[in-house]
């Protein structure tokens, strides 16, 4: 069976939309919502931050990742297809507004307990999240925060330190090296998903001719624009879980 994260599918809004194996279409269309690779990339980057150097503490790792999972996952998600339906899903919009408010809600308790259990300054992160959740995905203030810098920065760079600063209550070298690596795949990742998401959400179709100097041809269409980006970007998300995966199985081994 394929993984949802390789499923060679050109149509629909996402390379990751409504996989076969959901028969359902509400229960497809809120995984869709989910952006299920992209979701586990930031997360990843969560565990990056917190296993970078002292002693791991699993319990503290878990709940910033159920924050940023209902923040990312659910929330801003949430509030994204309210603006717009961009994944032009079936799901109501009572139920979106609900997803968003517990998904942000939630992510907000879990920081406030946070901020009590590590630092005050923990109140910071959860503030910076919050706001660029809301004018991100509702495009507030005129759109000024709805840009490539907001992105790169609230779902690569945030969490990482988030995730340190979770662990220890301050940052250090290490944890904002590890955040411009963040920013730099959720940069590269944008690069890519902008074009892949022009092409699945507003393009009807695509026709040309590809002539190499051997004099061979080959028909251009959506799907072979397609294909490269979004092989791309699923090898980018599985670095992304990989490296995660790998600092975690090292912090275990200490």
């Amino acid at each position: 069976m394929s993984s949802p994260l390789n499923t060679p599918d050109f149509e629909g809004p996402a390379f990751y939309a409504r996989p076969r194996l959901l028969q359902h279409r509400r229960l497809r269309d809120w995984w869709t919502l989910l952006h299920p690779p992209y979701t586990l990339c930031h997360l990843s980057f969560v565990v990056i931050g917190a296993t970078l150097a002292g002693t791991l503490n699993t319990f503290r790792l878990l709940m910033t990742l159920l924050a940023f999972f209902l923040a990312v996952g659910v929330g801003a998600h949430a509030l994204d297809e309210l603006k717009g339906r961009p994944l032009a899903t079936s799901i109501p919009e009572y139920q979106l507004v609900a997803a968003a408010v517990l998904g942000v809600g939630g992510a907000v308790a879990l920081g406030v307990v946070g901020s009590f259990e590590v630092s005050a300054y923990l109140a910071v992160f959860v503030v910076v999240g919050i706001v660029i959740a809301l004018a991100y995905n509702l495009e507030l203030a005129g759109g000024r925060l709805h840009n490539d810098l907001t992105f790169v920065l609230g779902w690569g760079g945030l969490p990482v330190l988030t995730g340190f600063f979770a662990q220890h209550g301050t940052l250090n070298v290490t944890a904002f090296a590890a955040a411009i690596f963040a920013v730099l795949v959720s940069a590269t990742q944008r690069q890519l998903s902008s074009p892949a998401r022009e092409l699945r959400r507003r393009v009807n179709y695509v026709e040309g001719t590809i002539t190499r100097l051997d004099g061979t041809s080959e028909t251009i269409d959506k799907a072979t624009l397609l294909a490269p980006l979004e092989r791309s970007l699923r090898a980018l998300c599985w670095a992304s879980i990989t490296v995660a995966v790998t600092l975690v199985l090292a912090r275990a081994a200490i």
